[in-house]
């Protein structure tokens, strides 16, 4: 019994997966049991946690943040139940589903558009700012340089992932966007054990792989794609590299259609992240071995998606 669904937030279960191509097994931490379907319940949670202690946010204020859209989710709920207001920065590439449903939490959706560069004042990230900063009593969150995205990774996830597997694991997957669940659990896992290899997945037409190899930001590599949760046109603050060994960039077709397999073989269905992941499978940058322990964190539920999919 708990008291709100705040204190229902983690614990998500591992699940074995088995549309994979790997000699491993492979193991699921399947984020969408969270009461907001996604892993981004930790970090919202956090972060107005950490507002509210610091006396950023106070009775009736606003909450501000650019999301793709599960973060929104995630904040719109936290808003309606502790009545603060809850104003929205998104893309175009955001779901049907998605949007009407931050609307039914009562949030108010700001939609800008995907092409626009993250300097240019029509970006999802300079229009919460600006609004931000115009409204008395408003905070933005910014989860993509906000320190507590990746310490509620760091606190909850990974403790959680290496306690399900009794620290047998040998290879941690995760979609690269904020950066924060990735490396929030890399972080906490390469403590316990720096043996563990740590794969970060990315869009084709984000350009963080690049910037992995290169340490260059190369607008070049940016072009349009349709995945959500997975690649950047910015490199956050919130993500750190150093503790991410492998990336493996994976293109919007090849995504999606791992998504429906896994679901009619297994009755399991993920977003188009974890369609990403599942993806990342079959570009495996290790040589597969039988006594591999392969976690992929799979961030939510493909039911936010059904007009994509």
């Amino acid at each position: 019994m708990y008291p709100t669904f705040l204190d229902a937030i983690g614990n998500t279960p591992l699940i074995q997966v088995k549309s994979h191509p790997l000699k491993g097994v492979v193991f699921g931490k399947f984020e969408s049991f969270n009461p907001g379907h996604s892993s981004k319940d930790r970090i919202a949670r956090q972060m107005l946690g950490k507002m509210e202690e610091q006396g950023k946010l106070k009775a009736g204020g606003t909450v501000v943040e650019a999301s793709s859209g599960n973060t929104a989710r995630s904040l719109a709920m936290i808003c309606a139940l502790k009545g603060y207001a809850c104003v929205i920065f998104t893309t175009t590439k955001i779901s049907d589903e998605k949007k009407k449903l931050l609307e039914l939490y009562g949030a108010s959706v700001h939609i800008c558009p995907k092409e626009a560069a993250p300097d240019s004042p029509e970006s999802y990230y300079s229009r919460a700012a600006a609004f931000a900063n115009e409204t008395p009593g408003a905070v933005y969150l910014n989860q993509y340089y906000n320190k507590f995205n990746t310490e509620a990774h760091y606190a909850s996830t990974g403790p959680e992932i290496w306690e399900q597997t009794e620290g047998k694991l040998t290879h941690f997957v995760c979609c690269a966007g904020t950066g924060g669940t990735i490396s929030g659990c890399a972080r906490y896992l390469k403590e316990q054990n720096p043996d563990i290899k740590v794969i970060a997945v990315d869009a084709v037409g984000s350009l963080l792989t690049k910037y992995f190899h290169t340490g260059q930001i190369d607008p070049g590599e940016l072009k349009p794609y349709r995945l959500e949760g997975v690649g950047k046109n910015i490199v956050p603050g919130t993500l750190h590299n150093e503790f991410i060994d492998a990336y493996v960039q994976v293109s919007d077709a090849e995504s999606m259609d791992r998504i429906k397999p896994m679901a009619r073989k297994e009755g399991l269905l993920v977003g188009p992240s974890g369609g990403a992941i599942l993806q990342a499978f079959y570009q495996w940058p290790y040589k597969s071995k039988p006594g591999d322990f392969v976690v992929c964190l799979f961030p939510d539920h493909g039911i936010s998606y059904l007009s994509k999919l």
